[in-house]
This record gives C-alpha cells, structure tokens and sequence, in this order.
C-alpha cells in the first residue's frame, strides 16, 4: 500500500468521530404527551407545527369537537444545555352538541412561555432530565384559552435501555386556570412511555398518562393511553402523528395530531 493511502485513511479515522459530532442535535417534542431534557443547541431554532389537532368528547347526550390549525412551538437555544420556549395555538373552532342544539366558536388560544435547562444530557441521550417552568398568558377566549394566567414546572426523566430503545418518566406540577377563569387551583400529571426505533428514520411511542385536576367546579382524574410515530426524512426535517386515547369517563374519548418539525 502506498504511503498516499496510508495518509488517506488516517484521516479519514480522525475526521470521522468529527463529522459525527458536528451532526445538528434535533430531538422533536411530539409525538408524546411527555416532554424531555433535550435542549436545541445555542443560536440555533427549532419549529413544530401542527397542521391539524382533532379532539372529540363524548357523553350519552353530547358531543364537542375541538379543532386547532397551526399549533405551534418554537425552542430557541440560549446556552450549551438551555432553550427558551414559545407556543401559542393561533386558530381553535369548538363544535358542542347538547340536547339537539348545536353551538361553533372560533378563537384564539393562549401564548404558553417556557425554559428548558437539562441538567444532564442535553443531547437527550443516556440518562437525561432537566427541569421546565412556564407560564401561560391569557391572550386567547375560552373554549379554546383559558380566561386567565396559569403557570408551573416539567419535571422529564429519559433513559437509553439500549441503542433504540428509550424509557421515560415526566412530571408535572401546575397552578391551572379554573373552569370559569375566576383563579387558580392544583393540578398534576404524570406520564410514563417507551420510545423504540423501527428503522434508522421511523421510531415508535407508547405512553400512559394519569391526569389529577382539583378544579373548583369538580375535581377529576383522567387516565389516556396513546401511540405516536415520528418519522425523521432529513437531520433537520421530520413528520409526527399521534393517536391519544382516553380509558376513563372524565377523560377526552379521543385526539389526534399530526405536523411536522424543523431545525434551523
């Protein structure tokens, strides 16, 4: 073998642990309905957009469609393991049936602000958790906002089992904007899934949710169950969907989303 060829591959084994850290870390917040500690790395800005959210609630004499076009949320990162967070639901059109009578609104929904500072794998990979506060500006009408502000703090846990499989814990402690936006009142959740990589660009998710909100108006527990795919074409482009199923009568009967994320 040449002495050239030698010099070839010599470089090319140092260059390519290089090239493979120099890969945009992109790590989308759907499909799931718990969050993570992965941060979007400084000066760069990551995008998910819900091109349609459907949700349907049902009881033996009603029903309410909830529909939001073009949810969003921008992750903007600050620091080598912390982002800034804005989403904000621009469209919502709810639908309720009641007794034969038939109701439509249309609103805005609320601006939700949020940091993301993971305390230890900001990557997303290994053991990962981090801490998120945030709180919720009343910009939009009810039925699709709240009515008031509301605020409180994601608590996610993630773990590798293996090279693609990972588990993972959330919590979630809020200060929730009563039913009639009169004020504030406790509510908390917690979620648990698995995340498992089909192929090198598709990945599954199966997660479970209990949901405990002591509104005024009537305390509940809510338990879901959903499964969501993400579908990662580019390291920088992806598709998501996800189908979230209530097993409760408290509980929503059924959502569905799907949208697509960006990294810049």
């Amino acid at each position: 073998m040449t002495h050239s060829r030698w010099i070839a591959l010599a470089l090319a084994g140092v260059a390519a642990p290089a090239w493979a850290q120099e890969a945009p870390r992109f790590c989308p917040n759907q499909p799931s309905l718990e969050s993570s500690a992965c941060t979007t790395e400084p000066g760069r800005v990551h995008l998910e957009v819900s091109a349609i959210d459907w949700e349907l609630d049902k009881t033996s004499d009603s029903r309410t469609d909830t529909i939001l076009a073009g949810d969003m949320l921008v992750r903007a990162g600050i620091g080598p393991s912390t982002e800034l967070q804005f989403s904000w639901s621009p469209v919502g059109r709810v639908r309720e049936r009641e007794a034969g009578e038939v109701t439509r609104r249309t609103r805005v929904g609320d601006v939700t602000l949020g940091l993301r500072h993971a305390f230890a794998g900001a990557d997303g990979t290994g053991l990962s958790y981090g801490i998120q506060p945030f709180v919720t500006l009343p910009v939009g009408r009810t039925p699709v906002g709240a009515g008031t502000w509301g605020a409180g703090v994601v608590l996610p846990v993630t773990y590798d089992v293996s090279d693609g499989v990972t588990v993972g814990f959330t919590g979630e402690f809020d200060a929730q904007p009563d039913e009639d936006g009169s004020g504030r009142h406790f509510a908390t959740n917690g979620v648990a899934g698995v995340s498992v990589d089909v192929t090198d660009a598709l990945s599954l998710t199966l997660e479970g949710e209990v949901l405990r909100d002591d509104d005024p108006q009537g305390a509940t527990t809510q338990v879901f169950a959903a499964t969501g795919l993400l579908w990662t074409v580019a390291p920088t482009r992806a598709f998501y969907a996800e189908a979230i199923g209530g097993l409760n009568r408290n509980t929503p009967d059924l959502r569905i989303y799907a949208g697509a994320a960006f990294l810049f």
